[in-house]
């Protein structure tokens, strides 16, 4: 009997655009007047980003999310309380041996909100409580817009320099405000948004190129990137890695130690185990200095990968347990239309 012919593992095409930006800033960094433009470009994408978010987010789907308070709780502590711990151990484990900013930039993960569209996602497919899980992700982005920065500022002083109250009100006018005019038009552009969903795949993954080009562009001015050896690129990857399977595994004990049904229990894990790049650029972008943004958000996107890869193999293995789910919820109970 012959085996299986060899097949090679499917390449992300994302992760390949994100080497290639990185590769851009290297070759050609935004230099002089360019450096405004990019910057301008970065305002622009990611208020695009959040507006797009909060057309598509239905308030009926917010509030049915709220009243299930304990899974709420669950998820906001394993992001806010759990992860930070976490970081702040990893943080005093690696100060020895990482460059000082790639420490700063474990930390600073650990403190950011989850992500929306790949825990909604990652959910349904495997057969989770989706509108909980969209709920859980959206209420996380709006909490973590002042949340985080508050948590950067206590834990990270003498990094972040602290948080002004302009770089407080940055970050709403990038993130917050650009959300809530997004739910002021979602009775305009809501419906046309949900028969579209590439559009807001495509603003969210370009959004982030643009501001990892702009990142990783005053970085590589500053001369930054002399500091990282591949030794410290293999470091943080299996470092993110222990973290990411720390994370997962609490999740999933306190879920069942509590009692949560079995979907449930899926947007708890996916929910309190992301952590969002498309937020936490813009945040390092602000909170930081620009010279060393590049390298505090490269644990961010090392992460970024590793969730998404190890993710996709534990919703496919939810996806094929044989018990029965309770009745997925139809487009419409999800998105309120």
């Amino acid at each position: 009997m012959f085996s299986r012919p060899f097949r090679w593992p499917r390449v992300d095409r994302y992760l390949l655009l994100l080497i290639a930006t990185v590769a851009l800033a290297a070759l050609l960094p935004a230099r002089g007047a360019f450096t405004s433009v990019a910057d301008g470009a970065v305002t622009v994408a990611v208020a695009l980003l959040f507006l797009l978010y909060g057309a598509r987010l239905a308030p009926e789907a917010i509030w049915a999310g709220l009243t299930h308070w304990r899974l709420q709780a669950l998820v906001f502590a394993s992001t806010f309380v759990l992860f930070p711990l976490i970081g702040l151990a990893t943080a005093a484990a690696t100060a020895p041996f990482l460059p000082a900013p790639a420490v700063t930039g474990l930390l600073f993960l650990s403190l950011l909100p989850s992500t929306v569209q790949s825990s909604i996602a990652f959910t349904s497919i495997a057969r989770g409580n989706v509108p909980a899980a969209l709920c859980s992700a959206s209420l996380s982005n709006l909490v973590g817009t002042l949340l985080t920065p508050l948590l950067v500022a206590q834990l990270m002083p003498a990094v972040s320099g602290g948080v002004s109250l302009a770089a407080l009100e940055e970050i709403a006018v990038q993130i917050l405000l650009p959300f809530v005019a997004g739910q002021l038009l979602r009775p305009l552009i809501g419906q046309w948004l949900l028969r579209h969903p590439k559009l807001t795949a495509t603003v969210d993954r370009g959004s982030v190129l643009v501001v990892v080009y702009a990142a990783f562009s005053a970085g590589m001015v500053a001369g930054i990137w002399t500091q990282v050896s591949v030794v410290d690129l293999v470091a943080i990857v299996a470092i993110a890695s222990v973290m990411l399977a720390l994370v997962l595994f609490a999740t999933r004990a306190a879920s069942r130690a509590l009692g949560f049904s079995k979907e449930d229990e899926i947007a708890i894990v996916f929910c309190g185990s992301k952590k969002s790049m498309a937020s936490g650029i813009p945040m390092a972008a602000i909170l930081f200095p620009a010279a060393s943004v590049g390298l505090i958000v490269l644990p961010l996107m090392l992460f970024h990968q590793i969730q998404l890869f190890v993710c996709a193999v534990l919703a496919r293995r939810y996806a094929e347990r044989t018990d029965t789910p309770a009745p997925a919820p139809s487009p419409a109970a999800v998105t309120g239309s």
